[in-house]
């Protein structure tokens, strides 16, 4: 079963105001000082799990070229841009048909592109044990 993983990158500069605006969000920005924007960390983080051609990155399309020059090992056609932004279900249901199109048998992670998460070892031991969902009885 074909391991995918979706990353929301969307939002609207909004929470993280001064650092972050609508033209540079949070999830683009280094905040530590190792000068890794975070998503970037998302990625990384994703590495030993799901490889970069498996990884979609569902966006605002004002962002798609920082998503082109910080993530230059993403295929081009994995990331997405909304046609407009309507929350978390829409972007997750999006990038889902996407996937089924791509794979016939996939499992897709679902993540958030600004998440700063120090235990990366724990976390992807967390994620390496997920159960996998029950597979279709195929009708011949």
């Amino acid at each position: 079963m074909k391991i995918t993983a979706v990353i929301m990158a969307g939002g609207k500069g909004e929470r993280f105001w001064p650092r972050s605006r609508i033209s540079c969000p949070k999830q683009f920005l280094s905040l530590t000082t190792d000068g890794e924007t975070m998503i970037q960390k998302t990625v990384r983080r994703l590495s030993p799990l799901v490889a970069p051609e498996d990884i979609f990155i569902v966006t605002n399309t004002a962002y798609l070229p920082l998503i082109f020059e910080q993530l230059p090992e993403i295929p081009h056609e994995n990331v997405v841009a909304e046609p407009c932004p309507r929350n978390t279900a829409p972007c997750v249901g999006l990038a889902a048909g996407i996937i089924r199109r791509k794979y016939e048998d996939a499992v897709m992670l679902v993540l958030p592109s600004d998440h700063l998460i120090h235990a990366e070892d724990m976390y992807r031991d967390t994620l390496k044990k997920l159960p996998s969902p029950p597979r279709k009885a195929r009708i011949s």
